[in-house]
């Protein structure tokens, strides 16, 4: 079983309700593969199984922008921002030297800026890796590792359950986060040239992820774990920690206990507009709130 841990920013504090409903739960994954903040939490996870969350929770209830976002001097060309706070973040966070010395095997994933071939970081250094797959383009510098210029692994697999795939993952249990997992409500084209680039960036991600999904779950039982967030805040709020771990941990709680696999398919929460969008069909608890839903191969994407 390889969980899964996307992007978003911010609202990787869902990430962490999600690990406290898994640990309580008693799972535990055979391999853990993240992007950008997934990465950073999947690391942590994998160095520290059955006890990440609450670790997890005290730092991000503590996280403020300038703790990850803060301005450089003098100013870098390859970013607005300097990676002195992550780099400290993940000093602090009591991980190994070496990816290969976590407890769980564990995969970040970020992009060659040259090629735009995904990079697949399982060995070596484990800090460079995690900079490397949050490395934001035109926010954060990019990292030099291994001959490679690497950015952020969310611009080619914002859920990077193909990763998983070719890691030769038996199940796929996916943490996504953001509103780019959910289809944008249909509206008017906006009109404004911000609105614009923001609305096409969240279809173009979405239906990555959803290619992404499809193309996994026609092999792999594919459970995609809901986090509750209606509300988004924006990328750099942190104040908001709190209340994205408290409802990612009640619905995804709701959610596994519910569950119920039964061979290849994508096994969704009925309350999922993405699930609700495909047309799934109910497979497990139908009387449920949070029942998951199911694709059969080969349809509804």
């Amino acid at each position: 079983m390889a969980v899964v841990v996307g992007a978003g920013g911010v609202l990787g504090a869902a990430h962490v309700g999600v690990g406290h409903a898994l640990e309580q739960r008693g799972f535990r994954p055979d391999m853990i593969i993240g992007t950008s903040v997934g990465a950073l939490n999947g690391a942590i996870a994998a160095a520290h199984p059955d006890r990440a969350a609450p670790w997890l929770e005290h730092v991000w209830t503590q996280l403020r922008r300038r703790d990850v976002y803060r301005l450089g001097f003098p100013a870098s060309r390859s970013g607005i921002f300097t990676d002195r706070g992550l780099r400290r973040l993940i000093a602090r966070a009591g991980l190994p030297e070496r990816i290969e010395e976590l407890a769980v095997p564990f995969t970040a994933v970020a992009m060659d800026l040259v090629t735009g071939a995904p990079a697949l970081l399982d060995r070596g250094d484990l800090a460079t890796a995690l900079l490397a797959s949050a490395a934001v383009p035109g926010l954060l510098p990019p990292v030099e590792r291994e001959g490679r210029t690497l950015v952020d692994g969310g611009v080619i697999a914002y859920v990077p359950v193909l990763a998983a795939l070719r890691a030769g993952a038996a199940s796929v249990v996916v943490v996504p986060t953001g509103p780019e997992s959910s289809p944008p409500p249909a509206t008017l084209p906006p009109r404004r040239a911000v609105a614009i680039a923001s609305r096409a960036g969240l279809l173009l991600i979405h239906r990555q992820i959803e290619r992404d999904l499809a193309e996994v779950s026609r092999l792999l039982p594919t459970v995609v774990v809901p986090t509750g967030t209606e509300v988004w805040p924006a990328p750099w709020d942190f104040r908001h920690s709190r209340r994205l771990i408290e409802a990612a941990s009640a619905t995804a709680g709701r959610f596994l206990d519910d569950l119920r696999v039964s061979g290849p398919g994508l096994y969704r929460s009925e309350d999922d507009p993405a699930a609700a969008a495909a047309g799934h069909h109910a497979a497990g608890s139908a009387t449920a709130r949070c029942a998951p839903r199911r694709t059969p191969e080969g349809a509804g994407l």
